[in-house]
């Protein structure tokens, strides 16, 4: 796992991930990028800045209807917005997003994961972005990126399954994982799509896909 993440570093460099001016604006984004491409999140989040909508305290004064208006550029929009309203409910009962994100992590997650559409992924992404705590943040790039570096015998492998892959042999750091997960994505979108563009792959001395079937 480490060598895969230094070759990763050397290829692309510090990725600056996860974007965001205030710990709020994490968690938002965290929801809002579900299902959709990131670009359709800035845009989402663009609005409600130019609204001035972006605090706990703003967002809750929106009725329902608003705050869909305004997160639409996201898509999946009134889902996302019922997610958020439920997120908002919970800070709302530990203060504010400083008390929320001072519990331990297991009962941060573990109240996260009890909030309607919000899975493993995104509960992670607020743990490790949000809260910094070293949580690894598992997606569906990193288990095609594992499963074809021969690491992960099965895409399809459970979430925790490939979390322990990388918290067993990594330091518990959160700028590590935060970085590596972002290498990841990265590597996902120039490299290690749908269909694999492998010539120039950072990875193809280490890929066994790579290895044993050339270009692909």
């Amino acid at each position: 796992m480490v060598e895969i993440y230094q070759r990763l570093l050397s290829a692309y460099g510090p990725q600056g991930w996860w974007p965001g001016e205030s710990r709020f604006e994490v968690m938002v984004g965290a929801i809002l990028t579900q299902a959709t491409a990131w670009r359709n999140v800035e845009r989402a989040i663009e609005r409600l800045k130019a609204a001035g909508a972006l605090s706990p305290e703003k967002l809750a004064s929106l009725s329902e209807e608003e705050l869909a208006e305004l997160v639409r550029p996201a898509g999946f929009f009134r889902q996302k917005t019922r997610r958020l309203r439920a997120l908002l409910r919970l800070i709302r009962q530990h203060g504010d997003v400083e008390g929320l994100l001072s519990l331990p992590a297991g009962e941060l997650r573990r109240k996260l994961l009890a909030l309607p559409g919000i899975g493993p992924e995104t509960a992670d992404s607020i743990l490790l972005y949000a809260a910094g705590y070293p949580v690894f943040v598992v997606d569906a790039y990193t288990k095609r990126i594992l499963h074809r570096l021969g690491l992960l015998p099965d895409e399809k492998a459970g979430y925790e399954e490939v979390q322990e892959l990388f918290e067993k042999e990594l330091p518990r750091d959160p700028k590590l994982y935060g970085e590596y997960h972002a290498l990841l994505v990265r590597h996902a979108k120039d490299h290690c799509r749908t269909r694999p563009r492998c010539p120039g792959c950072p990875l193809a001395p280490v890929c066994k896909s790579f290895k044993g079937q050339g270009d692909f």
